[in-house]
């Protein structure tokens, strides 16, 4: 074990926590802890819309699945999660930034009714248990890896998840924000400068010879075969996560710290699109690690894919490289987990506790306490889930795929309806929500493999559901069946 690189390591940790109890002095409310007082630049939107997304699935997940399929297999992220990032600025960010709300559930209840909002907003909080435990299991096999198994990676979940939760559970967005900044810093120069330093080894002698190889090798095929069931499940994996994402409270949230919605737009749609662009250098660096030592690649893509990257850099490349990655890796997994786990605890306080007590007693700095017992109670939960995933051996990309079929099925229909169609109403939003849930927990027992997978089967008959809702809906109100006479 390197005791320099851990000392560097708990170094960087330590900073991190640092900035998260300065950004507490900034936090003198709910709203300054939810939203950061609405008074961010576009450069920490575009770091904060980056860095959140580029994380453990994107270093560690992303490259695994293109060593196990082809570029095809990373249909969903970043193709998918960067289409949902662009989607989301162009066509969603302004309208709801208008609006000034604290929370995406708001929304639902503005334009529906609050049975609608506590329903969405319970379906947007559990799809990030998945996204934050993959955030926790990487940081566990981080501390795995750097303290060569003296740390087991159930030990570095529990060490992972209090270092986020501490520094998030005082400063909440400013936190996310002033932390993201350094993170965002730290990613793009470090994975940068790896990446030079891995193109100027002999066996891999630049980038060109890696696509060469790796497109020989196959792992450039995209398109699926042209069948039904392999198109379907192409289309199904992009739409999952590029769709699925939108009705999230960590994308509104980053939009709604914008100081105006010129930034909540274009800070989203520059974020995302710097995301899909530098999601290619985690591929290439573990492409290259393949050609630089094929006998230990292959032997760790035997045991976990995943660890491919980290174990190379651990044992092929300098100590201050190793330092300059590890700082990057920790940056990239904890902006991530730290955004991703103040998402769905400001849902459930403001749109779930907060709905059941009476607002009367409910002052600013009440709901600021509220919000931060939910952060721990998430955080556990996050634990939790993240020891159960150990044991049935789920992939960081498979947990992070996971957690957007929810929102697909059952909040993306009545939010796109809600700004898009004036006869929307609640009764279509029920019946969406009803049928998309329905539809999709039912193909997840009964046919989980079919050829239209359970997610998008929900997605359907949500849309359905909103239309026969809304219509009939509308249709009984301009046509009672017992009008009165005159």
């Amino acid at each position: 074990m390197d005791h320099t690189l851990i000392g560097f390591v708990i170094a960087y940790l330590v900073v991190s926590l640092g900035i998260g109890f300065y950004a507490a002095t900034k936090v003198h409310n709910a709203s300054d802890y939810i939203t950061a007082g609405r008074s961010l630049p576009m450069i920490v939107v575009v770091a904060m819309v980056f860095a959140t997304w580029f994380g453990a699935e994107t270093v560690l997940g992303i490259p695994a699945t293109f060593l196990d399929e082809n570029l095809g297999g990373t249909i969903s992220d970043p193709f998918g999660a960067s289409l949902a990032l662009i989607l989301f600025g162009l066509f969603f960010a302004r309208p709801l930034y208008r609006m000034k709300l604290t929370t995406l559930g708001d929304y639902f209840r503005q334009r529906y009714n609050r049975p609608v909002e506590i329903v969405i907003s319970l379906a947007i909080a559990l799809s990030y248990l998945g996204w934050v435990s993959a955030q926790v299991v990487a940081l566990g096999l981080v501390f795995n890896v750097l303290s060569d198994g003296i740390i087991d990676q159930a030990q570095g979940i529990y060490i992972g998840a209090a270092v986020v939760l501490m520094y998030t559970l005082f400063g909440g967005m400013w936190s996310v924000a002033l932390t993201t900044l350094v993170q965002m810093t730290v990613i793009v120069v470090g994975l940068l400068w790896i990446a030079k330093l891995v193109g100027d080894m002999p066996e891999v002698n630049g980038i060109a010879p890696v696509v060469e190889h790796a497109t020989t090798a196959g792992k450039f095929e995209f398109w699926p075969p042209m069948e039904w069931t392999a198109v379907v499940t192409f289309v199904a994996g992009l739409l999952t996560m590029g769709l699925g994402s939108i009705p999230q409270q960590d994308v509104f949230q980053r939009a709604n710290t914008s100081k105006n919605e010129r930034i909540a737009v274009w800070g989203t749609v520059i974020g995302g699109s710097l995301y899909f662009l530098f999601a290619a250098v985690p591929i290439y660096l573990t492409y290259a690690a393949t050609l630089v030592d094929p006998v230990q690649a292959a032997a760790i893509h035997a045991q976990d894919a995943q660890l491919v990257l980290p174990a190379f850099v651990k044992t092929h490349l300098p100590l201050y490289a190793q330092i300059v990655f590890y700082g990057a890796l920790l940056s990239v997994i904890m902006s991530t987990a730290s955004g991703t786990l103040l998402a769905p605890s400001v849902t459930i306080s403001e749109n779930i506790i907060k709905e059941f007590m009476p607002h009367h007693r409910m002052s600013q700095k009440k709901l600021l306490w509220i919000t931060r017992a939910v952060v721990v109670a998430f955080s556990a939960l996050v634990v939790a889930y993240s020891l159960w995933s150990l044991d049935s051996e789920t992939s960081i990309h498979q947990m992070v795929e996971n957690a957007y079929k929810v929102t697909l099925a059952c909040a993306f229909v009545p939010l796109v309806a809600g700004l898009y169609w004036k006869r929307a109403n609640n009764t279509g939003a029920g019946l969406s929500i009803l049928l998309g849930l329905v539809v999709w927990i039912a193909m997840e027992f009964i046919a989980p493999e079919a050829a239209l997978p359970p997610q998008f089967a929900g997605l359907i008959a949500s849309a359905v559901g909103m239309v026969a809702g809304s219509l009939l809906a509308r249709r009984a109100s301009v046509h009672p069946r017992h009008p009165e006479r005159a």
